[in-house]
């Protein structure tokens, strides 16, 4: 087996070769450690790489191995956000004012994948206090999509998916608050995953906040359940924590005669036009898979936009603008332009954002009552360039768009946050940046959105099985 073929195991395939004794999680470490050097010029996907500790670590996952104690995700090459917390070890936030700060606990849901058994080899990048969709800081720089350097992996998880799809790791994690899952899943053609709001376990202040979610990110549907198993469950030290846990099975079931709720624009969304062909293209593969499909009207409007940036600006905006002292000229422009839109918003604004929420729903979830899932794009354009700035402005097809959200499809279903989202390749644009659809589940119904996802990763045979679909920029040497 080739470097580049260890690169691009499964995590599910990765633990049937240990278990197996026919890769050893050294060797796939050794081989992860190589591939994120060889891009970390192309890529930038990490702000910290832990190479003597990830070798440690895979040499005690190897005696598990022999004597028959293996964790559930042992030996497993990790890449943790450069957001979660881990004890001991400095987490920046993209920020140049927490360059220093080490940590003096774990985040729940990294605490329990390394109990799981994996290897954290490195941490990756994410844009100043991942606030945006994109990934680039004063402190790491530009981080680079893979497939396409010239343009973003996406944010602001964009270390996350620019690692899996370089081939830099296994899993990786990922917070979503707007879509810092999903837009990265998307333009690096990764899977991601928000859970319901509670499922997964997080951290004062944030666990309060229903658009809030940290999830997993791989390059399959059964890698991210894997994952995901893991990491949800109630925590002792997070009241928003949902009982019982949900343990899913991989369900290889299909679709036939399930009902898939459509649309391509959400009502208010300006459409690049390889997101549209990609998305139809998507959809006829769960029309061949046996499903009924129903173009549907979920009646929303740019009032949904709005509702979300009073929201996000109330709760993490004034967040971030507490760093608007003595300290605001380390901040990057858009930190701080976040944390300024705080200072206009009023008490109405976030009160009748919550209105609005209600009011998506009463249309959304009379849709679900019928209908098993639901898809939509996950961005309205592929990707933004990687150096990207919002102040500038931003236009899809001519036509200006809000230059934070007015690409990301995401955000409607942070403020929907009961649902289950899994976001999956849709395939690639003009560029070679990869697109992505978002099936949507009803509230709470996991085990729904990963039976669709399965169905429709088997159906069109995966993404990183052979060698010509994956990327070329990604530094393989072979």
């Amino acid at each position: 087996m080739t470097d580049s073929d260890l690169c691009y195991l499964s995590a599910t395939e990765a633990l049937r070769h240990f278990a197996a004794r026919k890769v050893s999680p050294t060797e796939l470490v050794e081989a992860y450690l190589d591939q994120a050097a060889a891009t970390a010029e192309s890529c930038n996907a990490f702000s910290f790489i832990y190479a003597q500790d990830a070798l440690a670590a895979a040499r005690a996952s190897e005696q598990r191995y022999a004597s028959g104690n293996a964790r559930p995700l042992e030996g497993l090459p990790t890449a943790v956000k450069d957001e979660n917390m881990i004890k001991g070890r400095v987490t920046t936030f993209g920020s140049l004012l927490y360059r220093d700060t080490v940590a003096t606990s774990t985040t729940p849901v990294v605490q329990r994948l390394i109990d799981a058994g994996v290897v954290v080899h490195g941490r990756t990048t994410t844009p100043e206090f991942s606030c945006t969709g994109f990934t680039h800081s004063r402190l790491w720089g530009v981080t680079r999509n893979p497939w396409n350097p010239a343009y973003t992996p996406g944010g602001s998880s964009g270390g996350s998916g620019a690692a899996l799809a370089g081939g830099m790791a296994s899993l990786a994690t990922g917070s979503d608050i707007g879509g810092s899952i999903r837009i990265p899943a998307s333009a690096c053609g990764v899977v991601g995953y928000k859970p319901p709001y509670g499922r997964n376990p997080s951290t004062p202040p944030f666990n309060l906040d229903f658009y809030n979610h940290p999830g997993p990110m791989a390059r399959t549907v059964e890698d991210c359940l894997l994952m995901q198993n893991v990491m949800c469950g109630p925590h002792p030290k997070d009241v928003a924590s949902l009982r019982p846990k949900l343990e899913l099975k991989p369900d290889h079931g299909g679709i036939k005669g399930w009902k898939v709720a459509w649309s391509l624009d959400l009502g208010y969304y300006e459409l690049d036009e390889d997101v549209r062909r990609n998305t139809m293209a998507a959809l006829e593969v769960f029309h061949d898979l046996g499903a009924e499909l129903v173009e549907v009207d979920v009646g929303w409007t740019q009032q949904s936009e709005k509702a979300a940036n009073n929201y996000l600006a109330t709760l993490f905006g004034t967040w971030i603008s507490e760093y608007l002292d003595d300290r605001a000229s380390q901040l990057t422009d858009y930190a701080r332009a976040f944390g300024e839109m705080s200072q206009s918003v009023t008490k109405q604004d976030f009160l009748a954002s919550l209105y609005t929420v209600g009011t998506m729903y009463d249309t959304f979830g009379p849709i679900m009552e019928d209908c098993n899932v639901f898809i939509c794009p996950t961005l309205a354009v592929p990707a933004v360039p990687a150096d990207f700035n919002p102040l500038d402005g931003y236009s899809i097809n001519g036509k200006p768009v809000d230059p934070f959200n007015g690409w990301v499809m995401t955000y409607p279903f942070n403020m929907l946050s009961r649902c289950p989202v899994l976001s999956v390749p849709s395939g690639k644009a003009a560029n070679n940046v990869p697109t992505g659809i978002q099936i949507v589940g009803r509230t709470y119904s996991d085990a729904d959105v990963f039976r669709a996802g399965l169905a429709y990763e088997k159906a069109i045979g995966g993404w990183y099985t052979k060698r010509e679909t994956r990327p070329s920029l990604s530094g393989d040497r072979t």
